[in-house]
């Protein structure tokens, strides 16, 4: 027969035997419930052009050409007839090597300092800030002719230091170079790696320096008008910022809650469970 203080301790143990039971279920609750509000995503948040089918297309306005800043890097090549005049412009490295191996040379870029100036052999201080590339290679033609220091001069300037930046919730975020010196806002996010599912769409950043201050705009990827805006196209140096969605940031806050509550949960069964285990297994 069962004594009294047996029979005391069994209905204790059931008791809490019933109390761990509800706390197991509250646990799978949880993490159910976590699990389905964070996969609760709407396709208005995610899919880009969304009035595509009534999109006005039009010519794009937005000036993509860049203009020369400070600290850019300029590869100035002078070409003409006679090779031996035209050297002297033409900052180089060279590499000799023997055993039949050929002379490798590369042109050594031009820095634009802090005033916004370069300076060239024969030419002296340019002012090369504001200008456009093309700007650039009509002004050292029209030096050189005028002067006579060249005869049918050929001038080639290029970017060497064209650089774009993408952040945030991109699948590859980075500072990017761009050797065709014209990219979009779409071709940077595809260079990034695209948007990860918990970018926000609607609230994109971009931070570009005018004229010494930090601007920013506002990008919606969910509209088509992105198309014909003037931020379409990016310029050297500006930085594309894509934060979180809201939804994703509710997400997380409530991921959060929700697995301390899992967690504080499990550690009370435990202690329960140890110490049920360890009165009980002890004999009558």
């Amino acid at each position: 027969m069962l004594t009294f203080v047996r029979f005391k301790k069994l209905t204790k143990f059931a008791a809490m035997s019933k109390t761990i039971r509800t706390m197991l279920w509250m646990i799978l609750f949880a993490g159910t419930s976590l699990g389905i509000f964070s996969g609760c995503t709407s396709s208005k948040d995610i899919l880009y052009f969304q009035d595509i089918d009534t999109f006005d297309a039009r010519k794009i306005e937005a000036e993509y050409e860049p203009v020369i800043m400070k600290d850019d890097k300029l590869q100035i090549i002078i070409s003409g007839p006679d090779k031996s005049v035209v050297m002297p412009y033409n900052f180089t490295l060279s590499t000799n090597q023997s055993g039949g191996y050929t002379t490798t040379q590369s042109v050594v870029p031009y820095l634009v300092d802090s005033q916004g100036y370069i300076d060239m052999p024969g030419l002296g201080r340019i002012k090369v800030e504001g200008m456009r590339r093309v700007d650039l290679v009509d002004h050292i033609t029209r030096l050189l002719t005028d002067q006579g220091l060249v005869k049918e001069p050929v001038v080639s300037v290029s970017f060497l230091n064209y650089r774009i930046t993408v952040l945030g919730e991109v699948k590859a975020p980075g500072t990017y170079t761009v050797p065709s010196e014209r990219v979009t806002v779409l071709q940077a996010l595809g260079m990034a790696g695209d948007l990860l599912i918990t970018a926000d769409r609607h609230d994109l950043i971009l931070i570009r320096d005018v004229d010494g201050v930090q601007t920013h705009y506002k990008i919606d990827l969910t509209q088509s008008d992105i198309l014909n805006s003037p931020y379409f196209y990016l310029h050297q140096n500006d930085v594309l910022y894509v934060p979180q969605s809201a939804t994703r940031i509710a997400q997380g806050t409530a991921a959060t809650g929700l697995w301390s509550i899992v967690l504080s949960s499990l550690t009370t069964l435990v202690t329960v469970a140890t110490f049920f285990i360890t009165r009980f297994a002890k004999p009558a």
